[in-house]
C-alpha cells in the first residue's frame, strides 16, 4: 500500500463561502480556481463564539471550546482575577496591560490556557513519527523548544518541529522579510508566503499548517465584500507560491493533499454598542468582556445577581440578538424578551455550538451574541463599524468554505479538520 501524500492545511482567516465561490466562479483567483477544479467543495460550521483564537484552537485540536478551554478573544481569568486579552486591538491590549497581554497572546494561550488533556494536530502526528510544520497559526503547541529571534526576549515557546511565528520564532533561516513591518499592506502573509515556499521547495514536512491572516484584517477594515478588492489577489498569490515551489499544479497535487478552509465568516457592521451602559446597575457584581460580535458576562463571587437577571437587563438592547446561560445545568437562550430552548433556534448547529461554549470552564455565566449589523466595542473602545466583523451565532459569522483535495474526508465542522488529517496519515490517535 502506497504511503499517503503529505498534507497541507491552508487556513484563510475570515474568508466567507460567498467570497470563495465568487473568486472561483469568476476566475478572480486563478490558483483557487485551479485547486477547486481538482477537489471537493463544501461548507462547514465554525464554533461559537466565532472568534479567531477559539476557532484556530478548535481546528488545531479537533476539540470544541468546552474541551480546549479557549473561550473568547478576551476573557476573565477567575483564578488570577484579571482580564486575558489576545489582541482585539492595540487599545484593548493597553487597557488590559500591554506586557501581560503580549505574554498571554504569544505564550500563555498555548502553554497555560489551552487544556493539557487535548492534543494538537502537531503533537498527535509527531507522536507517530511524522514531521509537522506551522506558519503563523496562533494555536501551535508542540514538543520542540524555541527561543525568540529577539536577543532581549528570553522566554521559550514550544511548537512543532518546523515552526515559524511572525518572525519571532523560527526553526530555520528562510530569508523571509520581517512579518510585522506593514500589516495593512499584507506583510504578515508575505512573510508566510516566503516561508511556505521555502518549506515546499525542500519538501520539509509531512503536515503543514499554513495560516493566512491578512484577508480577515482587510475585511475588518473594508467589509467582507470590499476585502475581495483589497486582499483576494494577495491571498491567491500566497497560495500560488506553494504551487510554484513544487514546480506547478500537477507536481504540487502529486506530492500533496490539501485542506483549504476559513476559521469563521464575517458580516458587515454599521453600528457599535457599549454593553456596559446597559449593565451599569450591575457594575459592582460583574465583569464584562466584549469584542467584535460576542461578549461574556462573568459573575463575581460576591455578586448579588444571577445570569438570568443580567440577561433580562439586556432585553430591548438593539445591539443584542440573543443571550445564553445555564439554568439547572441546561442551556437556555433568551431573545425578544423571552427564554427558549436551543433547539428552537434557526442558527446553524446552535445546540452543539452554544452547549460547548457554555460548558467551557473559562466562559462567562452569560454569553451574548450581537444582532445583525452591530458590534460590541472592546476594552479600548475600538470597533470595526463601517467594515466587517464576526463572533456571533448568525450564519454569516459562522459558515466557512471547505475545499479538500486528495483525501477522503467529510468536514462538516471546523473541529473535523484534525480528525481528517490524522485519518489521512493512518495515525492511531485522535
Amino acid at each position: 500500500m502506497a504511503a499517503p501524500k503529505k498534507l497541507i492545511l491552508i487556513v484563510v482567516d475570515g474568508m466567507t463561502p460567498a467570497t470563495f465561490e465568487r473568486a472561483v466562479e469568476g476566475h478572480r483567483a486563478p490558483v483557487l480556481a485551479q485547486l477547486a477544479a481538482h477537489g471537493a467543495y463544501s461548507r462547514a460550521t465554525s464554533v461559537f463564539p466565532s472568534l479567531t483564537p477559539v476557532c484556530l484552537s478548535s481546528i488545531a485540536t479537533g476539540a470544541t471550546p468546552d474541551a480546549h478551554h479557549i473561550p473568547h478573544l478576551v476573557w476573565w481569568h477567575r483564578t488570577e482575577r484579571r482580564i486575558v486579552e489576545y489582541g482585539s486591538s492595540f487599545a484593548a491590549l493597553r487597557a488590559a496591560g500591554m506586557a501581560q497581554s503580549i505574554t498571554d497572546t504569544i505564550y500563555n494561550m498555548n502553554q497555560q490556557h489551552l487544556a493539557r488533556d487535548v492534543s494538537t494536530v502537531y503533537e498527535t502526528l509527531e507522536a507517530e513519527g511524522l514531521t509537522t510544520a506551522a506558519v503563523n497559526i496562533t494555536c501551535y503547541r508542540g514538543g520542540t523548544k524555541y527561543l525568540p529571534t529577539l536577543p532581549w526576549v528570553t522566554k521559550a515557546a514550544y511548537g512543532p518541529k518546523r515552526f515559524f511565528f511572525y518572525s519571532l520564532f523560527e526553526s530555520d533561516q528562510t530569508g523571509a522579510p520581517l512579518a510585522v513591518r506593514n500589516r495593512a499592506a499584507g506583510s504578515v502573509d508575505a512573510y508566510a508566503s516566503v516561508v511556505g515556499r521555502w518549506l515546499v521547495t525542500r519538501d520539509g514536512f509531512d503536515f503543514l499548517a499554513y495560516y493566512l491572516s491578512d484577508f480577515d484584517y482587510a475585511s475588518h477594515a473594508h467589509g467582507p465584500t470590499g476585502a475581495e478588492d483589497v486582499a483576494l489577489a494577495r491571498v491567491d498569490a500566497h497560495i500560488g507560491a506553494l504551487v510554484d515551489a513544487a514546480g506547478g499544479l500537477d507536481e504540487f497535487l502529486e506530492r500533496y493533499a490539501v485542506i483549504l478552509l476559513s476559521d469563521h465568516g464575517q458580516t458587515q457592521v454599521a453600528h457599535v454598542a457599549q454593553l456596559e451602559e446597559s449593565l451599569q446597575r450591575y457594575a459592582d457584581s460583574i465583569v464584562l468582556t466584549a469584542s467584535n460580535r460576542a461578549a461574556q458576562v462573568y459573575l463575581l463571587p460576591e455578586a448579588r445577581v444571577n445570569a438570568a437577571d443580567v440577561a433580562r437587563a439586556l432585553d430591548g438592547a438593539e445591539s443584542v440578538e440573543m443571550t445564553f446561560r445555564l439554568e439547572d445545568g441546561l442551556p437556555v437562550a433568551r431573545r425578544d424578551g423571552s427564554d427558549c430552548a436551543l433547539d428552537e433556534l434557526e442558527h446553524p448547529d446552535a445546540v452543539h455550538r452554544v452547549g460547548a461554549a457554555l460548558a467551557n470552564p473559562n466562559a462567562g455565566e452569560l454569553l451574548v451574541s450581537a444582532a445583525e449589523g452591530w458590534e460590541f466595542a472592546d476594552l479600548g473602545g475600538r470597533h470595526h463599524a463601517g467594515g466587517g466583523s464576526h463572533g456571533s451565532l448568525i450564519e454569516g459569522d459562522s459558515i466557512v468554505p471547505v475545499l479538500t483535495i486528495g483525501l477522503d474526508a467529510r468536514i462538516e465542522r471546523i473541529t473535523d479538520v484534525k480528525g481528517a488529517a490524522v485519518a489521512h496519515f493512518g495515525a492511531v490517535r485522535a
